[in-house]
């Protein structure tokens, strides 16, 4: 697979150059296109096309294996003026390619070295980093009933595999007050500044480390002008947990807010988006991966619970059995150090090859 490694090079280089930040449809369909072309070089097939901005290669009367990944990156149009495309000293860099361009070429790589591919459906979406919001549905139609889900997102430290994701949630607390002159007569109001000073610090306190929950109150908007008793207001909660107990646990708290100022409402909007990757839904998938890793001369993979969600977790929430971190080796996801270790694509590509294989016996 070494031998791949040049094109293999240049087809990410392609695919980082078409710049995809999810928030620009117009973008992110040129980067499909883009997509579809290398898939269909490698795969001897054009994709499905779903919308403008996700594509599915099927193989087969049926799906056993899905290959999951998403084109669209965080980084905004021009992105690419300071953060060029380039390999330097075995370190390939640019907008979105730990992120997960490299790994989106390497599965399709993977696939084009198979000697058989009936029963491998590769799934790759345009609106991950947004939520999934238009993928959701075709991402679990696709995975019910498969025996795997292999999802290319960039590895943990070390080339780590994922084996557990947090899952998440998303809300809104607004707060209702009553303005008045601040001035004149700042008594007659209710301070919606006040009440979700309130409930932020109810908030915050609903998350539980000893369980990895996290709840925290984000961006924060309140009041209209500097002389008036704020009318309303709210902020953003983020929550991530690791089971679904707990998910279920701070929807109910946050649903069950009551204002702490006299004449004051609450109205809390949002809920679930992921649900949690467990550690069951990866466990027998890692046992395969290490023992492949073995017979083909490599250092057994490790594996980490991370705090990130992606399309896994959707797949993980089916009840597929689900192994995530099979993409490049690397870091820096969505940061200025972002960053894929070029001698590791032909080991990983090898692994990936093999478990598909392995899966489809």
């Amino acid at each position: 697979m070494r031998s791949l490694l040049p094109q293999l090079l240049a087809d990410i280089g392609t695919l980082i150059e078409c710049e995809s930040p999810s928030a620009d449809p117009a973008a992110v369909a040129r980067s499909a296109d883009v997509v579809a072309a290398l898939g269909e070089r490698l795969l001897g097939a054009a994709p499905e096309r779903l919308g403008p901005t996700h594509l599915r290669w099927q193989f087969g009367g049926s799906s056993r294996v899905l290959l999951l990944g998403h084109h669209d990156t965080v980084w905004p149009l021009g992105s690419l003026a300071t953060r060029p495309f380039r390999v330097e000293g075995g370190v390939l860099r640019g907008p979105g390619c730990f992120d997960m361009k490299a790994g989106l070429v390497l599965a399709l790589y993977a696939v084009a070295a198979l000697p058989e591919r009936d029963g491998v459906t590769v799934l790759v979406t345009g609106d991950e980093e947004i939520g999934s919001p238009t993928s959701r549905e075709l991402i679990e139609s696709t995975a019910r009933g498969c025996a795997a889900a292999l999802v290319f997102e960039g590895a943990a430290t070390g080339g780590a595999l994922k084996t557990e994701r947090k899952g998440t949630s998303g809300y809104q607390v607004q707060a209702i007050g009553r303005a008045a002159h601040a001035g004149l007569e700042p008594e007659r109001g209710v301070n919606a500044s006040i009440e979700l000073a309130h409930q932020l610090l109810a908030v915050a306190a609903l998350g539980d480390p000893a369980l990895g929950t996290t709840v925290t109150p984000t961006v924060l908007t309140s009041g209209s002008t500097t002389n008036t008793v704020p009318a309303t207001g709210e902020f953003a909660v983020d929550v991530r947990v690791r089971d679904v107990a707990e998910q279920h646990r701070v929807d109910r708290a946050l649903r069950a807010l009551r204002p702490a100022l006299p004449g004051a409402r609450l109205a809390v909007t949002g809920g679930f988006n992921r649900p949690p990757l467990e550690a069951g839904a990866s466990a027998e998938l890692y046992t395969r991966a290490v023992k492949l890793a073995g017979a083909l001369g490599q250092d057994p993979p490790g594996r980490a619970a991370v705090g990130g969600a992606s399309d896994g977790n959707f797949t993980a929430g089916l009840g597929v059995p689900t192994l995530d971190g099979l993409g490049a080796v690397g870091g820096g996801a969505h940061a200025d150090d972002e960053h894929v270790l070029v001698d590791e694509l032909p080991t990983r590509m090898a692994l990936v090859a093999a478990l598909i294989e392995d899966l489809l016996g």
